[in-house]
């Protein structure tokens, strides 16, 4: 009788993801780490695994007590999403095949795509299309899975999601990378790692496939996995941090708008506005270019008080700001220096260009009626004086000219220009129609 010959020992199964995964066989691969395996894939991944626990917790936390920072929840939500793919990863050898495929897929696709969400919601862009978001997540399963059950080809698969991902990462970084670095450093941190990740997956098809010519020949195949754990690990670290820095530079900005900002109008406050005339003196002084100050007070606004209440004083006040800001040009600066006292800094502006803008507004703030209900509207009418500012001017005298010529408009029937002339006697500019 013939000996029955036992049966051979399970071989290492494929990772989902296309590369090599994490032996099925404890004993296969005791034997691959005796061969000199560089890192312990195992290990790695466990490490993976704990840290986007961790960092899930943290971010989740965050969130809870800071909802009101924009992207904090959807990059909580690529962490816990990243904790679900590891944990796929560490069962692969308990599930199906397809069931691998699928879970991995699409949990791959969840964290680059949560990311790029998290980015847009930061700078205040509209989230993609839902419909093209699922549409591309079931094609990408769809390859896969052809390419796991009916053509059998692990590096192409591999490809196909290091591509889609890669993209998406790299998406996000575009995204964040707005506005100045010095003023945001942390957009440009993060989207630094994320340009780093994406580039890294969207190469190491060609750098980590088995026989391939990159960094590693196929006979160092097992160390291939380990080498892309280790670098998600770092990636994980770096916009895990990065996460943090844009939620506290969020903060800072809400902070730093809260102080320098009229909370009714969103204009600049006096202690902000006056100290950007300061600078803007002391510039003139320095090169010779004169600024202009525009002193604005709404006619009757006492008035309306009475008539409509607060909130009715409330919407003319954001009724001006707004038809005042429309009239300007982005590098002048308007504040709210009284209750229904405005100034407006023209640099480098001089008379004639000061006057023309202080009609302008004028004219718009009169031609511009605020509509408070159905059949209710008033008119607006300004009040402006214009001051230059002269050699040696400090911040209380060119103030006070534009304060001088702001009353005499005033005085001389309202809704009008007046400005202080050099001889000190005050002339009219601009009369009302």
């Amino acid at each position: 009788m013939q000996a029955r010959s036992a049966p051979p020992e399970r071989e290492d199964r494929a990772s989902p993801l296309g590369g090599d995964q994490i032996s099925a066989n404890p004993a296969a691969r005791r034997d691959r780490d005796k061969k000199g395996s560089p890192m312990h894939s195992h290990t790695l991944l466990i490490t993976a695994t704990i840290l986007m626990f961790i960092v899930t917790t943290v971010l989740a936390s965050t969130w809870h007590f800071n909802r009101h920072i924009p992207g904090l929840g959807n990059w909580a939500l690529t962490y816990l999403s990243g904790f679900a793919l590891c944990v796929v990863l560490l069962s692969n050898q308990y599930l199906p095949t397809a069931s691998q495929v699928v879970a991995t897929q699409l949990l791959s696709f969840l964290v680059a795509y949560l990311n790029v969400a998290g980015a847009r919601a930061y700078v205040g862009r509209r989230p993609l299309g839902t419909a093209h978001v699922i549409t591309a997540a079931l094609v990408l399963v769809a390859f896969c899975l052809h390419f796991t059950l009916t053509h059998p080809h692990p590096g192409i698969r591999f490809a196909a999601t290091s591509f889609a991902t890669g993209i998406l990462f790299l998406l996000g970084a575009r995204t964040l990378a707005v506005g100045a670095l010095r003023t945001y450093p942390a957009r440009y941190l993060f989207a630094l790692a994320s340009t780093l990740h994406g580039s890294f997956l969207l190469v190491r098809p060609l750098l980590f496939a088995p026989g391939s010519r990159g960094l590693f020949d196929a006979n160092h195949a097992l160390a291939i996995s380990e080498f892309v754990v280790l670098e998600s690990i770092v990636a994980l670290i770096l916009l895990a941090f990065g996460a943090l820095m844009l939620a506290n530079e969020h903060s800072t900005s809400e902070l730093r708008r809260l102080a320098e900002r009229d909370s009714l109008t969103g204009v600049f406050n006096r202690r902000c506005f006056i100290d950007l005339l300061g600078k803007a003196l002391s510039r003139g002084q320095r090169s010779g270019l004169p600024s202009a100050v525009l002193l604005l007070d709404l006619d009757h606004f006492k008035s309306i008080n009475d008539t409509l209440g607060h909130k009715g004083g409330d919407e003319a006040l954001r009724h001006f700001v707004h038809t005042a800001l429309a009239s300007l040009r982005n590098e002048d600066v308007i504040g709210r220096v009284g209750g229904e006292e405005f100034a407006i800094l023209l640099s480098g502006a001089g008379r004639a260009e000061a006057l023309a803008t202080a009609e302008r507004v004028r004219a718009a703030v009169a031609a511009r009626r605020l509509q408070m209900e159905k059949d209710v509207s008033i008119q607006l009418t300004v009040s402006v004086g214009v001051a230059i500012s002269r050699r040696n001017d400090t911040i209380e005298s060119v103030l006070d000219r534009a304060d001088q010529a702001m009353y005499a408009a005033k005085h001389n029937g309202r809704n009008r220009v007046e400005t202080l002339e050099a001889d000190e006697t005050l002339q009219l500019v601009t009369r009302a129609a």
